[in-house]
């Protein structure tokens, strides 16, 4: 949304801010029955009317529960700014529904929270709307939500290997699409020290951890040895010390298969760790209270990066309402930037790719848009990539 159509203010999302007297009890049963009516024998295939809605908007079935909701879209915007690179201009996207919802009850902790089946914890329905939400998408019937998802977002269907929406088996299979050969060139690809995006996504980026929870990772408990699932003496964990951090945010609108960001060889398997299945949704990631990036379920891939020999972090971080994290790339594979090395089922989600210590100077545009020259550490801003952008360079002397 371009800003000379915003005519409300945007909500900064705190624990008393547009939902704040909401009970957890209804808040919980609305993202459930959100959830459900995205079934086309609940929601007739119309993706808006359940978690696709945009937060501010008019959803009536949603106000029986949640009645707030009917005030918050009366009065603000709910979403994010983002910068276009290709552009430099700066739009608005509108946070969908299920993650207002949800950054709502991650506001209420570890509360129990009513439904028909019974009590659960909020990390408990968290998961098992998540799963929920995947078996849907998994089902021969979901391919009559895939038009309205297409029309929603407003997705070319030109740059697809299939283009043809019939021949997709079900809504997952649509949303983990594959691209033409081509449709996502790399840039720099003849110097051999540059890296380039391994998504299409909403990127910030920062030469240390420091900076990375000064302007963007506020949640307290956010560190590398916790994101990576290391004791911080582990040699593995060593190697990262002082490192750089690039954050790729896939929103659900956006192609989710990740590339390497680097000429590279696979170091082993990926490692699977356990975790929640809480909103990456930036305003929960800039929360201080609130520690997403390192509690969620992710799977952590290193690489040896060919031109200098040393190891990069690939992390890939599921996302409330995100099925399932599926590699593609074969162990110790050889690859070039931009191959494909897996994708996400359902949802949006998150790559980290972590740096040792000068190998990776950042594009100056996208330090200037993470970094910005405010010194409360305020202003940060996602920049809008495409797989194959330039990321930065190995400056080896």
């Amino acid at each position: 949304m371009h800003l000379h159509h915003l005519s409300k203010p945007i909500e900064r999302i705190t624990r008393g801010s547009g939902l704040g007297d909401a009970n957890a009890d209804n808040v919980a049963q609305g993202l459930a029955h959100a959830v459900e009516n995205t079934h086309p024998s609940q929601g007739g295939g119309d993706v808006t009317q359940g978690i696709h809605g945009a937060a501010h908007s008019h959803l009536p079935l949603l106000h029986k529960f949640v009645p707030q909701l009917e005030k918050l879209a009366n009065t603000y915007h709910v979403g994010n700014y983002v910068v276009d690179r290709k552009t430099g201009q700066k739009f608005f996207e509108s946070m969908p529904i299920y993650a207002r919802l949800g950054m709502h009850l991650l506001f209420c902790g570890k509360e129990q929270v009513k439904l028909l089946e019974g009590n659960k914890h909020i990390e408990d329905l968290l998961r098992e709307q998540s799963i929920r939400e995947g078996k849907i998408y998994d089902s021969p019937e979901s391919v009559k939500n895939i038009p309205s998802f297409i029309n929603t977002y407003k997705l070319s269907l030109s740059e697809l290997l299939e283009p043809d929406i019939q021949q997709y088996k079900n809504f997952n299979e649509f949303f983990s699409r594959k691209l033409k050969p081509g449709a996502r060139p790399v840039e720099n690809a003849d110097e051999p020290n540059a890296f380039c995006s391994a998504a299409d996504c909403r990127m910030v980026v920062y030469p240390t951890v420091d900076l990375a929870r000064k302007f963007w990772i506020k949640g307290d408990e956010f560190s590398l040895p916790t994101l990576l699932n290391l004791d911080a003496s582990d040699p593995k964990c060593l190697e990262f010390d002082g490192g750089s951090l690039a954050i790729f945010r896939l929103a659900p609108s956006d192609y989710h298969r990740f590339h390497s960001p680097a000429d590279a060889t696979i170091r082993g398997k990926p490692t699977d760790v356990p975790g929640q299945y809480y909103t990456v949704n930036p305003q929960a990631v800039n929360e201080a209270n609130l520690d997403v990036l390192s509690r969620n379920k992710r799977s952590v891939l290193y690489m040896d990066h060919t031109p200098s020999g040393k190891t990069i972090a690939f992390v890939a971080i599921g996302a409330l309402l995100v099925g399932s994290i599926v590699w593609t790339v074969e162990e110790n594979a050889t690859v070039k930037r931009g191959d494909e090395l897996g994708y996400f089922a359902y949802g949006g989600s998150t790559v980290v790719a972590i740096f040792p210590h000068g190998l990776i100077t950042f594009d100056e545009d996208l330090l200037k848009n993470s970094v910005p020259a405010n010194p409360d550490g305020k202003g940060a801003i996602e920049t809008l990539m495409n797989v194959g952008y330039s990321l930065g360079r190995w400056n080896k002397d």
